[in-house]
């Protein structure tokens, strides 16, 4: 585990761009997962700068996100579909044929999740895959407890996922979906590296629970302590008490 400490919001999002970017430059063709939610939206935001100035090339890459509301239409303001085209597809040169989420709309979760596993076998696996963590340790929408040899499933949000979530819906819980498509930990663990971003002194005490506790389920980002290609990026206050 390899943990990069950054000043505040704006270091954080550059030193994990750097390290997306080089992914890029590096491997052209790769395969990048990717989160939404707040804390990676620097991130993106310096990727189009860095696209703008032409430093990095998009053409190649396939992406594959790790989930998608159960229920919410493509194109409706806070489905994760549309949250990746606002801050980063329609920004940059990337294939819309090579953008890949779980399909929301798809009622059958059964196949909807199968369709999903299969894509993400199809292109190869995950050469990088980007991260952010809940509060009580969930990566993707892999909730405390769940088991850490599934692949992507259908899940219900927990009241404290959905109380975090309800900011992106006018603040009324009752919009909130109930439940997401998420790629599970087995696929995560799969990626040949993987990247997490946190900020804030609100995630202080998950990172310190998630990478100098114990490893098990009721804390899912702790399992990342196995990962043989690790990288924590945090501000000071995200990693103010390790």
């Amino acid at each position: 585990m390899k943990i990069i400490r950054a000043k505040d919001y704006a270091d954080m999002s550059r030193k994990a761009a750097n390290i997306i970017s080089a992914q890029v430059i590096m491997k052209p063709n790769c395969v990048l997962g990717l989160a939404t939610g707040g804390t990676p939206v620097g991130a993106y935001a310096q990727l189009v700068d860095w696209y703008n100035k032409g430093d990095i090339d998009f053409s190649e890459v396939t992406t594959v996100n790790l989930d998608e509301y159960r229920g919410l239409p493509k194109e409706h303001p806070e489905s994760y579909w549309s949250f990746m085209h606002r801050n980063l597809f329609d920004k940059v040169n990337i294939d819309p044929a090579k953008i890949n989420l779980p399909d929301g709309t798809n009622p059958d979760a059964e196949d909807a999740c199968a369709k999903y596993n299969q894509i993400i076998h199809a292109v190869g696996g995950i050469d990088l895959q980007l991260l952010g963590i809940g509060h009580d340790g969930h990566i993707g929408f892999n909730e405390p407890g769940e088991a850490f040899e599934l692949e992507t499933h259908c899940v219900n949000l927990t009241p404290e996922t959905i109380e975090a979530n309800k900011r992106f819906f006018d603040g009324n819980v009752d919009l909130v979906p109930k439940q997401a498509y998420t790629m599970g930990i087995k696929t995560i663990m799969q990626a040949r590296k993987v990247l997490m971003v946190a900020n804030g002194k609100g995630k202080a005490e998950i990172i310190k629970k998630a990478f100098f506790g114990p490893v098990t389920p009721e804390v899912p980002a702790s399992i990342l302590q196995m990962h043989p290609d690790f990288t924590l990026v945090g501000d000071e206050e995200a990693l103010s008490l390790i």
